[in-house]
């Protein structure tokens, strides 16, 4: 089920060209120009969007933009920080965690309500997880209470009904869940709008209509969404008068528009109409990577070239490790960061991304290393054994990717770098349009494929585990039964030592990017957007939703 990040992500970036953007003059997550798009005393924000929002029912939610809207006006037992730190929220402090790690019992706030005045109870985040696993609810975040939520695997496989889930309202206030292993990235988890709560009298009343527009959604969260029909290209966000913490919101207002080509963002910004644009595309990135009203981001992308094994029941030359490493070292990555997306992603060589995985003050990239460098010589020697273990003095491959102009650049960025580099190699080049290259990766019809992916959850996990064999992302044909179980123990038999957990995730990269170069890392992502410098407190994040507003003012 975990495709469906992969959905949500691919969509987002490669069908919007590869584009997202950043560098430029950076702050706090805040910054600059001029405008009269808002003033000191009204506090009303206006921004951009790229896409339409195609759900308000976070159980249902895929995609970025939904989860964008849950941000603002959903609130879960946690929220993450300005540090991307999960923070309580709902929570009322820690929670009591029991020796083996595999009972919480948290304490709901007593002060949390629902913009319809309705309190927020223990009882409202029992519905919304059973509702989420149900496989009649057919929600595809679902996949993250697997093997977290105790019974959550046999729920969704239709073996044990949705009330035997691990989570109990012990009374109003008071959480119980139990977990099937103890879990070290759980607050990280329960900050994500699948595991928020939900007010079953509302939800119930309004049936297949909850969530098809602003008018059946409740807010608990600092803002509440109001004008927005299911279709349409804007909506607000208004302070919600409910809120437990609503002292601490400033911004009254936020006009939301979305512009879906990079121009008519542009427009708007340099016309005072907006005061936050969305992600620009790379020819508005290279424009304005200096402006000073540039705001960089580093995002968790992680983005790499997928081989694939096994193709129509039969092994590729790509189920040859030696070729494996001749193409994943042959091409310049510094290069094609630069000239291609000139966005502010820079190269990677490995695949767990820079800030989603820390452990006593040191970074899981840091720690793992260079796996898999630019190294053209031994790119080719690599080659040469690959080739003659093949018995052949030449190979065509094919690099699948999607149609747009950026995916078209970047394939023939690879094409040109690959047959320069290792000699006796046709790339073919296959750019068809994003649903149709979904099809052909999960059907194992491709060799090479431009692939990325986002943190579902703050940890190397969410990376690492996609790989196992048979895994439903793992769509490469790749098997190491030694991966597999450094996989299984990190999440099984090291659940409460973390220690050993980070160096056996450690182990397990190294088998799959440096030994097996079973993928061939390229970049981690990063994007520009444009802020106005009177917009304060505006921050981003790496997991969950793209941004929070709660602490924006405007400062005149």
């Amino acid at each position: 089920m975990k495709k469906s990040k992969f959905y949500l992500f691919t969509a987002i970036a490669l069908s919007l060209a590869l584009v997202l953007s950043a560098c430029g003059a950076g702050s706090d997550k805040k910054s600059s120009s001029n405008g009269d798009s808002g003033s000191k005393n009204d506090q009303v924000l206006n921004m951009i969007e790229t896409a339409e929002i195609p759900t308000g029912d976070p159980t249902l939610a895929t995609d970025a933009a939904s989860f964008s809207v849950f941000g603002q006006t959903l609130e879960g037992l946690y929220t993450l920080n300005d540090k991307d730190v999960p923070v309580p929220a709902l929570a009322e402090g820690k929670p009591s965690i029991s020796e083996d790690g595999k009972v919480y019992t948290f304490k709901i706030r007593k002060d949390a309500k629902w913009s319809n005045g309705d309190p927020v109870t223990a009882k409202d985040f029992v519905f919304s997880w059973r509702r989420a696993v149900d496989p009649k609810t057919g929600a595809q975040y679902a996949y993250m209470f697997q093997g977290v939520v105790k019974n959550a695997n046999e729920i969704m496989n239709g073996k044990a009904k949705p009330d035997q889930l691990g989570v109990e309202a012990v009374d109003d206030n008071t959480l119980k869940v139990t977990l099937e292993n103890a879990v070290p990235y759980l607050d990280s988890l329960l900050a994500f709008a699948t595991f928020a709560p939900l007010n079953e009298k509302f939800v119930t009343e309004k049936g297949d209509k909850f969530g098809t527009n602003s008018d059946n959604m409740l807010s608990n969260g600092p803002f509440e969404l109001k004008d927005w029909d299911g279709t349409g290209l804007t909506w607000k966000y208004v302070k919600n008068d409910n809120y437990y913490d609503k002292a601490n919101v400033k911004i009254k207002e936020v006009n939301v528009q979305v512009a879906k080509t990079p121009n008519t963002a542009i427009n708007l910004y340099n016309t005072g109409k907006t005061d936050i644009t969305a992600a620009l595309s790379a020819e508005y990135a290279k424009q304005y990577q200096n402006n000073k009203d540039a705001l960089k981001m580093v995002e968790s992308s992680s983005w790499y070239l997928k081989f694939n094994q096994v193709r129509n029941g039969k092994k590729t030359p790509l189920a040859n490790e030696n070729i494996r490493k001749g193409l994943a070292m042959a091409f310049d990555k510094k290069a094609y960061t630069d000239t291609i997306l000139s966005n502010g992603s820079f190269p990677s060589n490995g695949l767990v991304p820079k800030g989603v995985h820390q452990l006593n003050g040191k970074d899981f990239r840091d720690a793992s290393g260079d796996l898999l460098t630019t190294d053209k010589a031994k790119a080719k020697e690599y080659w040469e054994k690959g080739l003659k273990e093949l018995g052949v003095k030449s190979l065509t491959l094919e690099l699948l990717s999607d149609d747009t102009e950026n995916a078209k650049k970047t394939s023939e960025f690879f094409q040109d770098q690959l047959q320069r580099s290792l000699p006796g190699l046709t790339l073919k080049l296959t750019n068809v349009p994003f649903k149709i290259r979904i099809q052909k990766q999960d059907k194992q019809d491709y060799e090479i494929q431009m692939a990325g992916w986002g943190a579902d959850y703050l940890d190397s996990m969410t990376y690492l585990d996609l790989f196992v064999t048979n895994g439903g992302n793992n769509k490469t044909g790749y098997s190491n039964k030694k991966y597999d179980q450094l996989i299984n123990d990190a999440k099984v038999k090291y659940g409460n030592d973390l220690e050993k957990r980070w160096e056996t995730l450690l182990q397990a990269e190294k088998i799959l990017v440096q030994e097996d170069a079973a993928i061939a890392p390229i970049y981690q992502r990063g994007h520009l957007k444009l802020i106005k410098p009177y917009v304060k407190g505006f921050e981003e994040h790496l997991f969950g939703p793209d941004y929070t507003l709660k602490n924006v003012t405007i400062e005149k």
